[in-house]
Formats: structure tokens, sequence, C-alpha cells
């Protein structure tokens, strides 16, 4: 099993902040990925009354959610988000890079400003009549494979890299072999929606594909809306997915919204906030809550971007840039 750092402590209190003159802020902007939309729905119903109850006064969380590469793009074109809770390291560097986030926002909060994590897994129809249990099974001949753009999305983006992680263990690293098995797993993908949210429409509602690639996060969603049709499985190795939130310090400091903001992303790690986590089928850095929940999360290897792929800085440059390996598969189609 992949092991993760375990934050000590968080900073300060749990919701307190210090008293600023400034004129108090009842709302605030998260903007978040395409298949969180429940997730932080849930969240916010749980976090709102403890602000209230901490501070005597309410504060309304809203949402914006898409795909999460879209939505960094958003923020860069001037959608007002007074937190971003995104599904991808770049996708608030980028934002960082352009001045809006501080350099050093990773390390506000603990395991790198990611307050849990996910991997890409399958969802499968009943009886999983392909026998669809691994990566290799995805470049198999009359095979359907359904996965969002990974040019559009991180939850695209994340599956590629876990499937292209997968073929440099499986072929000693013999990138012949690796872009030949690339080429065939893009070659069974019919379409390629936007993001997560929609290519999940695309397999459970219009019936399209053999499997699905998402979040293992996304497996209890599909399950919960679309009953016993569809078959989760966890592939014994995949990639571990962060998901990093961070203060758009630009928008909090031009808002007066600071405290407010850092208060709900702090929120992110408590108990409370870290069981909505884990019941909306995501991964915590909490041995007594995941063990409470074992029978629900199989066990898997996680590899990393770093280890695999050298970071995301050398991912992007390598693999997402124009012309880049991506390219070289998704062409080929």
């Amino acid at each position: 099993m992949f092991a993760r750092i375990h934050a000590a402590a968080l900073l300060g209190g749990l919701l307190a902040f210090a008293p600023a003159a400034r004129a108090e802020v009842d709302t605030i902007l998260n903007v978040s990925y395409d298949i969180a939309r429940e997730l932080y729905a849930a969240i916010n119903e749980s976090f709102s009354p403890a602000f209230e109850a901490e501070h005597g006064r309410p504060l309304e969380v809203n949402q914006s959610h898409a795909g999460s590469s879209k939505q960094a793009r958003s923020v860069l074109e001037g959608l007002q988000a007074d937190v971003v809770t995104l599904n991808q390291v770049t996708d608030v560097q980028i934002l960082a890079d352009k001045g809006l986030i501080a350099a050093d926002w990773q390390d506000r909060l603990p395991n790198n400003a990611s307050p849990y994590f996910s991997l890409p897994a399958f969802v499968v129809r009943e009886g999983n009549p392909k026998q669809i249990l691994n990566w290799g099974d995805l470049a198999k001949d009359g095979v359907q494979v359904v996965f969002p753009n990974p040019k559009t999305s991180g939850n695209g983006r994340y599956t590629y890299l876990a499937a292209r992680a997968w073929a440099e263990r499986e072929y000693g690293g013999d990138q012949a072999q690796v872009t030949e098995y690339m080429k065939k797993l893009f070659a069974n993908v019919p379409i390629f929606d936007t993001g997560g949210r929609a290519a999940s429409t695309t397999f459970a509602e219009r019936g399209i594909g053999d499997v699905l690639i998402t979040f293992e996060a996304e497996l209890a969603t599909i399950k919960r809306e679309f009953g016993d049709d569809f078959e989760p499985v966890v592939p014994p190795v995949s990639l571990l997915a962060e998901f990093p939130v961070a203060v758009v310090d630009t928008v909090a400091d031009a808002h007066g919204s600071r405290a407010e903001a850092e208060a709900y992303l702090q929120y992110l790690y408590t108990p409370e906030a870290r069981e909505i986590v884990v019941q909306f089928g995501n991964r915590v850095d909490d041995a007594e809550i995941m063990a409470a929940h074992a029978d629900e999360f199989p066990p898997v290897e996680l590899v990393t971007v770093e280890d695999m792929f050298g970071g995301w800085e050398r991912v992007t440059k390598e693999h997402f840039a124009e012309g880049g390996l991506l390219d070289e598969v998704f062409l080929a189609r």
C-alpha cells in the first residue's frame, strides 16, 4: 500500500482565525471539478452550521463545477473563486505561476494541500461480460473504453498516466511496446467527453462502452444513481490521484474573504469532513477512518507521477504539451 505523510496537527484552531478590522463576508465561491458536485454539497451542509456555531454568523459556500483544467482556465479568465478544490496539481500550479495563488500553496496545508485522494478505476456492466480486470484488458479487440479527454480533463489525464504507468512496468520500459499498447487503448475509445461526469453519463445513461475509467470515488456515485447494472473493478495497480486545494489569494484579498476561505479549506481535514469524503468514495490519510471502511476500499498498489514520470512539470512538457507523447497516441486513433 502506498504510504502518505500524515499531518500531526493543523496550524491554529479548526475554524478559528484572528479578528480583523474588515467587513465580514457571508458567501465564498468554491470552484471545483465536475464529479465533486455531490461531495461538496454534503461538505457544505456540514461546514456552514459548524462555522455559524463557532462565529455566530452564517457563511454560505457557493459552488462552480466543470472539468478541472477548464475550471483553472476560468479562474485565470476572471471567475471569482475564493478557493479552488481541483483534481490535478498542475491546475492549481498554473494559477500560482500566473500570480493568483502564492508560490508556497502546497506548504500551507497537510499532505501537499491535498485533503483526500483517489485513483483511476473501472466500472463494467453487470457480470463483467468482457472480463476486464486490469489495464491490459482495455487494449483487447472488441472492448470499448470510455474516459474523458485528457486534453480537457484532469480525470482523463490521470487515466492516461495510469495506463501508461502500467505499460511501462508491464513492458519493462520498452517504448515501442508502450506506445503500441497506448495506441490500441485510445483506438478503443468511441467518444471523448470533456469531463468525468459527462463520461459517466455516456457510459451509464447512453449505454456506450464496455468499461468506464474514472476516479474510484465516482464508482459509488454511479452505483447509487444507476443501481445494480454496473460493477466496480479496482485494478491491482493504479496511480495516486491527489485533489489539491488552495485559497485564490488575489480574489480572497480583494473580497476580504481570506479568513473564511482558509477556515473552509482547514475544515476539509477534520474528522467530520473526512467521514463525508470517504462516504463519497475517496480515500483519506486517517488510519482509523479507513479501517472503519476497509470493506469498501480494496487494497491497491499506488504509483506516483513523481516516481513514474519525474513529476508534474516533466509530465506537462513531455506528455501534455503540443506534439507530446499524448498527441502521438491521440492522433493515431
